[in-house]
């Protein structure tokens, strides 16, 4: 089966299906595995194969379930057939792709007694009628971790993870909120906001090519409000890639210096830069290496992490991340924070954030910084969120979410 097949539509669902194999063969994320798995597809055939591939994730425990409902023989996990079929039924029952059309390009990636298979499972439960719950079913793991963190909050959760999240912009002038919301008929739930509808097309909106906004989600954009107006003093964005948070502070008045080891993602950050008018040192380098030169006023450290609290849009994450990838991202997230305490001048600020619904990557991590709490007050939050008892800010994809909801994160500060 090659990308060439004359048959309509495909080149996606065999995309797709190399994109459910990276994820759960391999433990690539969806955007790991995209270039790979989409090469040579056009620009909507690959969002399409994204698209799919995203659905049958985000329900791939009842769609699962479904499918061992209709077959004698439990299918083992890795089966093609099963994943054909998660494939087949995230079409019909997610995306309302008419059953003749799913037929006619997913059964092409089987042959044999396979495609009978899939084929017969498949017409079964449409006979059935069969349906998907209201909500996703996480895994049992997943759900034991998070209700031992957060007893009775994991069914909330789950609840928010149905329907992928909307598109969240912050602005360069966070002065002109209003006039951003009007101009593009969206919402705002905080100064320097703008949210609108999933699926906007963003580079053809007013404001995109003269940068007066970035696409930042709502959560993310949080870390950097709560060290405020920078006035000039310095400033170090730790991991900066892809640059959110460098905008926001070089915005913000704070002289910028944005650290990552990535030179391809700090080329995009770069380019972001530029569009939006606004300015920051670029250094390539590890952070477990480098030393700076000079002490800085604030620092950021929004650290690498499991990124569980991106399972809306991310929704891999809860397929991919257990209990040894946890423990391996503390154990960074550790380091990081026992250097970058040190790089701090005397009165300054640092704020560290992981978008993580783990507690072993949030909470656990504050008690090993030599540094003196700032706790978050309400008054500096949106409406809605509110600090810890600890002062610390924890948010997940269940918060505000008869505004859209938001990505989950952890919050704390420190001073000097």
């Amino acid at each position: 089966m090659t990308l060439s097949d004359p048959i309509p539509g495909l080149p996606a669902r065999t995309a797709a299906l190399r994109l459910l194999d990276a994820v759960l063969r391999r433990g690539e994320t969806l955007e790991q595995a995209g270039a790979a798995a989409s090469r040579g597809l056009k620009g909507e055939d690959r969002a399409l194969a994204l698209a799919i591939a995203a659905e049958s994730l985000r329900w791939l425990t009842d769609l699962d379930a479904l499918i061992d409902s209709a077959t004698q023989q439990r299918l083992p996990e890795d089966a093609k057939p099963r994943s054909v079929l998660r494939l087949m039924l995230a079409q019909t029952l997610r995306l309302g792709t008419p059953a003749h059309a799913v037929i006619a390009t997913a059964l092409p990636l089987l042959s044999g007694g396979p495609r009978r298979l899939a084929h017969g499972v498949f017409s079964a439960l449409l006979r059935r009628k069969a349906q998907l719950p209201a909500q996703p079913t996480l895994p049992p793991a997943v759900v034991a971790r998070w209700e031992e963190a957060r007893p009775g909050r994991t069914a909330i959760i789950a609840a928010a993870l149905a329907e992928p999240p909307p598109l969240d912009l912050s602005l360069r002038d966070a002065a002109e909120t209003a006039q951003w919301c009007e101009r593009l008929g969206g919402t705002t739930l905080a100064p320097g906001h703008v949210r609108l509808p999933r699926g906007t097309a963003i580079e053809s909106l007013p404001g995109f090519a003269e940068g007066a906004w970035w696409v930042q989600d709502f959560g993310a954009s949080l870390p950097a409000r709560l060290l405020g107006p920078g006035n000039g003093q310095r400033a170090l964005d730790l991991c900066a890639a892809p640059g959110g948070k460098t905008l926001q502070l070089a915005a913000a008045g704070w002289d910028v210096t944005a650290l990552d080891k990535s030179a391809r993602r700090l080329e995009r950050l770069e380019s972001n830069l530029a569009r939006a008018g606004l300015s920051a040192r670029i250094v390539t380098a590890d952070a477990l290496d480098w030393e700076p030169v000079e002490r800085f006023d604030a620092i950021l450290l929004d650290a690498p992490c499991t990124a569980t609290g991106t399972c809306r849009r991310h929704p891999d994450v809860v397929h991919r991340i257990a209990a040894p990838q946890i423990a391996e991202m503390a154990e960074l997230q550790t380091a990081l924070l026992t250097r970058a305490s040190g790089w701090l001048a005397p009165g300054g600020r640092l704020v560290y954030a992981v978008c993580s619904i783990e507690p072993e990557e949030g909470e656990a991590q504050v008690a090993a910084v030599p540094l003196t709490p700032d706790p978050v007050c309400a008054s500096e939050l949106p409406a809605g969120l509110l600090p810890t008892a600890g002062g610390a800010l924890r948010t997940d994809p269940a918060m505000l979410a008869e505004a859209g909801g938001m990505d989950g994160f952890f919050i704390a500060r420190w001073t000097t």
